[in-house]
């Protein structure tokens, strides 16, 4: 359990940034958030079958929750340069345990598609926490207790799967929206008696809010440098997981939905990147740590592309080897980049977080549509090749920005 002062005060930040229990407070609340996302994704076939709905209708289920967070980042998240952080991510995390709730409860598709629209865009709460830690972090750790923070939430991303197929196997797929519903509140309790206020950053009326976003995206050459590295590692990222479960299944492996599950363990391996990236990027400085991560995940990807060559056993060694590999060189790269992005203006986090999530997002999703087209014409030699070729273009871009400094 944790212990937490309850400090409500902003001349208390200072002394509640330095708590290692605030720390952890905000991480599990970003894991907590975003794993809201993913929850669904191992359960549509039982939840499908369970309320009766069509293929087609039960695949709206997740592709909504994505839709809901990626309009919640660019509509919500900048609010928090406007109003108190914490009020927004108390706000976020009553709507999140209720939308949770009743998704357990939906008695219809209709019901779970309305629900899985709110999950997204209250799910929005760690796009807060984030920038949060950040202003209550002091400079010189700034990196170290972004990236725990992010530790937390990249754990959410990658263990929901693993958490969500195990319970709705064994206690059934209402099972695991509830228990997700009554962690967010509990998370929302300790939010509320340990997070301190924050100050806005901004008058801005909500429109021009909006409209500041575009002037920082065509002021600030290092956000839009960071913005594109992260989505171009996004797009090999996205395409790996999105076609991973469909690969395993086939010649060679014939393997099931849980050993694709069991590959998020791999992957957590990989987030343990996140407070060391902090810790180098305080120490060397953000920029090095991109350069590091990209070329990791290029050269990760491309140790993939020997797999062919070696008997079955070898390759899914190899390819869990490579998954840490470019899970670890991912991560520590966004949080690398939040630490640039957070340090341009620290009256505009929420906006510049806003801005460069967005850009990671539109490599998620292009990852995912371009991961399946390669996957149908060239097979899994096909996604690699996709996933070293955008790696080695973030690495480029990250070289290019080091050569102008």
């Amino acid at each position: 359990m944790l212990v937490i002062q309850s400090t409500h005060t902003s001349q208390n930040a200072e002394k509640a940034a330095l708590s290692p229990s605030l720390i952890l407070l905000l991480a599990t609340g970003a894991g907590l958030s975003v794993a809201s996302l993913y929850y669904s994704q191992p359960m549509l076939g039982v939840l499908g079958a369970d309320i009766h709905a069509s293929d087609r209708m039960i695949g709206l289920v997740p592709t909504l929750t994505q839709l809901g967070y990626a309009l919640g980042i660019l509509l919500l998240a900048p609010l928090g340069d406007r109003y108190d952080r914490r009020t927004i991510i108390l706000w976020k995390a009553g709507l999140l345990a209720l939308a949770l709730l009743f998704s357990g409860l939906a008695p219809s598709i209709t019901w779970l598609l309305a629900t899985s629209l709110v999950i997204g865009l209250t799910a929005t709460m760690a796009q807060d926490i984030v920038p949060a830690a950040a202003t209550l972090a002091p400079e010189s750790h700034r990196g170290k207790i972004v990236g725990t923070v992010m530790t937390g939430l990249l754990l959410g991303i990658l263990l929901s799967r693993v958490i969500s197929g195990f319970g709705a196997e064994r206690f059934g797929w209402r099972s695991v929206y509830v228990a997700a519903a009554v962690g967010v509140a509990m998370i929302a309790v300790a939010i509320w008696r340990g997070l301190p206020r924050f100050k806005p950053t901004t008058q801005l009326a909500y429109g021009a809010l909006l409209g500041s976003m575009i002037q920082l995206w065509r002021q600030h050459g290092a956000l839009r440098q960071a913005a594109l590295a992260q989505g171009l590692l996004a797009v090999g990222f996205s395409a790996f997981w999105s076609t991973l479960a469909v690969m395993l299944h086939g010649e060679p492996f014939h393997l099931g939905s849980a050993a694709a599950g069991a590959f998020g363990l791999a992957g957590a391996a990989g987030a343990l990147a996140a407070p060391l990236a902090g810790r180098l990027a305080d120490r060397r400085g953000p920029e090095l740590v991109t350069r590091i991560g990209a070329g990791l995940a290029a050269v990760s990807f491309a140790v993939m592309l020997l797999a062919p060559l070696v008997p079955p056993h070898i390759q899914l060694a190899l390819i869990v080897v490579s998954t840490i590999g470019f899970d670890f060189g991912v991560q520590a790269t966004l949080v690398a980049h939040q630490t640039m992005v957070y340090g341009i203006d620290p009256g505009a986090r929420s906006r510049l977080n806003a801005l460069l999530f967005t850009g990671m997002f539109i490599g998620m999703a292009s990852g995912a549509a371009l991961g399946s087209l390669m996957l149908a014409q060239w097979g899994w030699t096909g996604v690699v090749a996709l996933a070293t070729i955008s790696s080695l273009g973030a690495l480029a871009v990250r070289l290019l920005r080091g050569s102008k400094t």
